[in-house]
This record gives structure tokens, C-alpha cells and sequence, in this order.
């Protein structure tokens, strides 16, 4: 209902939530709206129903309300006492019904910077773990055994081929990552610093009104003299612009905050896609290079558990050695 004001209060019994609203401009009526419906509280007049429940048949032997000359808060005041009700202070709602601390969903730019940081994460564990395995390699070509076993050369020299192949794979991988997930992470992170500027400019639109509301208020609970009807006329033509300004911030987050919401799955889905593929590609190609390895260097026609027991053997030959015998 456009041009009035609402002020919540509390029923004892019968009715949970009644909300009492009056008129800015000529006191004429009340109208109250009870669980979904409208009542209209006619003042100098009893009330009467628009649409009445049988448990509030009580609100038919509703006294006259004679309050042309109180005051607005007396007029609330005295129509609270009439019903039954007490007064409970309001809390802020926009005209949509949304409560502010609803409008904007913090926890999407917390996570959406959380899975960047921990996708960063996650390459620079992969790249390190592939540099340590050519070091390995590398570390073991020089080792001076390769130059002395021909076949323990092979066999390293198969590993270090192995381990570039798949540094190699890895970077690409990584490279993939990096331009299918963690870049579209970094522009959709940087669509908030103006979201966030957007809600705070809302919020200062928002107290400016309720300091120029709070000040029409205050004059029109004033007796209607002269200089305090110009005064009053002069806070309403303040408020105006400030009332539209802010109505027109708060129906835009409104409409736009939930549509931006919305979109981050059909943002996100490619670049989750694109994870999946990267990481077949290259566990694919992990499963060819290790395969090949272990062909080259595996001896055939032997178990698992015939190399588990050669390897025994072999390490109980060293520690019989009077050099590795334990004191």
C-alpha cells in the first residue's frame, strides 16, 4: 500500500502476528493484515471486516477510536491497546519483503576464492612432484654404478625417459588447468569488489533515508502549527529524492543479485569439465609411459611373488656382511 507506514506488533492470543498501518498524509483509517488478510479500522467508527476468521469474532465490539488529535504514536498506541496487542519495534524490510542482510551472498566470493587458491595449490604440488622425479633420474644417470652395469644403465636411463615424458605431460596438464579453471576462477572473483560497492552504496542510500524519514516522523507527531507544517513540508521534499534513490539501488540488487547467483553453474560447469578431461588425458598418458617402462625393465615370466623373494634373498646376502652387522 503505497504512502503508509507499518509498525509490528505482538498478540498475546488468537492472532500470532499483526502488523497496524496509517496513513502519512490524512488519519482517515487503519488497516491491519492478519495471517495473509487485510482489516480496515475505521477511526470515529468501529471496525469492520473485510474478510473475518471466526477466532477474531471479538474484533466486532472494537470501541470508536476518536484520534483525530492524538499524535501518531499515540494513535498506534491507542489502536494496540484496542486489539489486545503489544508494540514490538519493526526491523527493516525493503517494499519486496526481502530483509537487507539477505540481499547479497557472501559465502559465493569466499568459496569462489577458496577453490582458486586451493586449485593454485594443487598445481604447484603436481609441477613439484614431477620436477622431484627427473631430479631423481637425473641424480641416478650420474650415479657412478651406470657406468660400470651396462644393463643397470638401460634400465635407468628407460626411467629417465619416463620421467620427462611425464614432466612434460604434466605441464601440460597444469598449463590446461590453469587456463580452463583457474583463469575464469580469477575473472569471476574480480565481478565482486563492484558488487561489494554496489551494496555499500545501497546502504548509505539506506541510512540517509531512514535519518530524513526519522526526521518526518518527528514533525508530523508535532502539533500542526504553522512553522511545523512548513517544516514538515520541507523534510518531506528531502526525503523524496532520497526515498527514490534508494528504492531504485535496492530494486536493482534485488533483481540482479539473484540472477548473478544463479548463473555461477553454467559458469562453473565448463571449467569442471574441462578439469575432468585434463586429468584423463593425462592419466592416460601416465598408464602408456609406465607400461612401457615396466616392460623394458621387467623381467618376464616371473611373479610378484618370485621378485618379492629374489629381493629377500638378495637382502639377506647384504646383511650377512660383516660391515652391515648389527652390534
Amino acid at each position: 500500500m503505497p504512502g503508509l507506514k507499518s509498525c509490528m506488533v505482538q498478540r498475546d492470543h488468537h492472532v500470532p502476528k499483526l502488523a497496524v498501518i496509517w496513513s502519512d498524509s490524512r488519519w482517515q483509517f487503519l488497516c491491519a493484515f492478519v495471517s495473509g488478510t487485510w482489516w480496515r479500522v475505521g477511526v470515529g467508527a468501529p471496525c469492520f471486516k473485510l474478510q473475518l476468521p471466526a477466532d477474531l469474532i471479538e474484533l466486532y465490539s472494537l470501541p470508536c477510536l476518536q484520534l483525530s488529535c492524538a499524535s501518531r504514536g499515540e494513535r498506534a498506541a491507542l489502536v494496540c491497546v484496542a486489539l489486545g496487542l503489544r508494540m514490538e519495534k519493526p526491523r527493516y524490510r525493503s517494499r519486496s519483503g526481502s530483509p537487507r542482510n539477505r540481499l547479497y551472498p557472501r559465502q559465493l566470493e569466499d568459496q569462489t576464492k577458496k577453490l582458486q587458491k586451493d586449485m593454485k595449490k594443487s598445481t604447484d604440488a603436481d609441477l613439484a612432484m614431477s620436477k622431484s622425479a627427473v631430479k631423481i633420474s637425473s641424480d641416478l644417470l650420474s650415479n657412478p654404478l651406470c657406468e660400470q652395469e651396462p644393463s643397470f644403465l638401460e634400465m635407468v636411463t628407460a626411467f629417465d625417459t619416463a620421467m620427462k615424458r611425464m614432466d612434460s605431460f604434466n605441464q601440460e596438464k597444469v598449463n590446461q588447468i590453469q587456463k580452463t579453471v583457474i583463469e575464469p576462477l580469477k575473472k569471476f572473483s574480480s565481478v565482486f569488489p563492484s558488487l561489494n560497492m554496489a551494496v555499500k552504496r545501497r546502504e548509505q542510500t539506506l541510512q540517509d533515508y531512514k535519518r530524513l524519514q526519522s526526521k518526518v516522523e518527528k514533525y508530523e507527531e508535532k502539533e500542526r502549527t504553522g512553522p511545523v507544517l512548513a517544516k514538515l513540508h520541507q523534510a518531506r521534499e528531502e526525503l523524496r529524492p532520497v526515498r527514490e534513490d534508494f528504492e531504485a539501488k535496492n530494486k536493482q540488487l534485488l533483481e540482479e543479485m539473484p540472477k548473478f547467483y544463479s548463473s555461477r553453474i553454467d559458469y562453473f560447469k565448463p571449467s569442471f569439465e574441462a578439469l575432468v578431461r585434463a586429468q584423463v588425458v593425462y592419466y592416460t598418458e601416465m598408464h602408456k609411459i609406465f607400461g612401457e617402462l615396466t616392460a623394458q625393465i621387467d623381467r618376464p615370466g616371473l611373479s610378484d611373488e618370485q621378485r618379492q623373494r629374489d629381493n629377500d634373498a638378495k637382502l639377506s646376502e647384504l646383511r650377512a656382511l660383516s660391515i652391515v652387522a648389527d652390534d
